[in-house]
């Protein structure tokens, strides 16, 4: 008996006219594209597509195959779609990776609504930073990621939606709102590959930060400064998960990060997944009015909706 999931492979190979644009109609990885049609040549023992220079191209067995395929695929996607619609989303499965303090702000809201509206949907998440999470996104591991840029690009072979700018705040004992301001400062930063755009940040305004202690987690990043050991940066976001008494918070003009939902392969999205972004855009607007924001002892309490690509200094 044939294997749905490898007739779908061939009829998007042959739709596409490669295994790589196969692979990202499918959200599958190219590996597991070529493996899928190594084992439907298998399965028929028949030879499916040969190779042309870079590229490749049916067979006359492949594209009567193909023809059969496209057709089967057809209808057993409307037979889904239909019954779908007849007895609602009830079941399914919606795989989620986030970086960490949108794993413990927004998506535990947008859980609490999924479970809410959809209960017979699964949720999984993964705790993953933005180059991971894409890298599981392209995989087929995961069916969403919210993910954050310093800039205004997002890779052309995934679909980002803009969800908000989460700016950028100083964080220090003494008075100073700037980053010029601590210049001769010891700072506290991430890892190599976290501090970049930090650095750069530093040096727009005419300085190279001494990094004096390493660390990418908040609780230690605040208690180091609370000791007064040095300062440092932190998104808006993460100081909905911890902040420590006593210490200064200032948004700082022009530094945000921006943070987008994530998809991969061609629309719509699968029902779950739709029903996820659904409920995380519910929670980024509750998230905006109800939550409670820092301490006043910041100089400019942060909340997302003060999160402009130019906030106040």
């Amino acid at each position: 008996m044939l294997d749905i999931l490898r007739l779908r492979v061939l009829a998007a190979i042959a739709a596409h006219g490669s295994v790589t644009k196969a692979a990202k109609q499918l959200n599958y990885s190219q590996p597991a594209v070529s493996h899928h049609l190594a084992r439907l040549e298998a399965e028929t023992g028949a030879r499916l597509v040969q190779r042309v220079g870079r590229g490749i191209r049916l067979t006359p067995e492949g594209e009567h195959l193909a023809r059969r395929a496209a057709e089967i695929v057809g209808r057993v996607d409307t037979a889904a779609a239909e019954l779908s619609a007849m007895v609602g989303l009830r079941t399914g499965r919606v795989r989620v990776a986030g970086f960490q303090s949108a794993l413990a702000t927004l998506v535990p809201h947008a859980a609490a609504t999924l479970r809410r509206e959809h209960p017979g949907i699964e949720l999984h998440l993964s705790d993953a930073h933005p180059r991971v999470a894409l890298d599981l996104l392209r995989s087929g591991e995961v069916d969403a990621a919210v993910i954050f840029r310093y800039d205004d690009a997002t890779p052309d072979d995934i679909r980002a939606t803009h969800l908000f700018d989460d700016p950028m705040c100083l964080l220090s004992l003494e008075p100073g709102q700037t980053l010029a301001d601590h210049r001769e400062s010891d700072w506290i930063a991430g890892c190599v590959n976290c501090r970049q755009e930090f650095v750069e940040a530093c040096q727009q305004v005419g300085f190279t930060p001494n990094i004096a202690y390493t660390s990418d987690d908040v609780i230690v990043d605040q208690a180091l400064v609370a000791a007064g050991m040095g300062v440092t940066t932190m998104p808006a976001l993460a100081l909905r998960t911890h902040w420590l008494p006593g210490i200064r918070a200032t948004q700082l003009r022009g530094f945000r990060r921006r943070v987008y939902l994530a998809t991969y392969g061609d629309p719509p999205n699968p029902p779950a997944t739709t029903a996820f972004i659904a409920a995380l855009d519910h929670a980024v607007r509750q998230t905006r009015t109800d939550e409670p924001t820092p301490p006043t002892t910041a100089p400019h309490p942060v909340d997302i909706s003060e999160a402009t690509e130019d906030p106040p200094a």
